[in-house]
């Protein structure tokens, strides 16, 4: 018994000396402060802590999904410009031999 009576005490001394205690201590107060109590104590405390809410979250999800979906069509056009360019240089290599090539033998004419 006095075994487990000294885990609690240093468990406790843990979350005082981490803060834990103070933090859920203020959050507390300012829940049972509230005029209003919130239709969810969970989400308040959550909010107070820093988390986000639920709906914040699946929010973020949301919005990190259509954020990924239109980096790959940028990421895609991106892709199809630089191939594009690369025709183009080649295409501008291959004119200007040609007109290298036909120089020389107007030269040899």
């Amino acid at each position: 018994m006095k075994e487990r009576e000294a885990k609690k005490e240093s468990f406790r001394k843990y979350l005082e000396s981490s803060g834990v205690l103070d933090a859920l201590t203020k959050v507390l107060v300012a829940l049972y402060e509230e005029n209003d109590k919130p239709s969810s104590a969970l989400e308040f405390v959550q909010q107070k802590l820093g988390g986000p809410s639920i709906s914040d979250y699946e929010k973020l999800q949301a919005e990190k999904s259509d954020l990924q979906m239109k980096y790959d069509e940028l990421l895609e056009v991106h892709r199809e410009t630089c191939r594009q360019l690369e025709e183009l240089r080649s295409l501008k290599v291959s004119t200007n031999k040609d007109f290298a090539d036909g120089d020389k033998q107007k030269d040899g004419l």
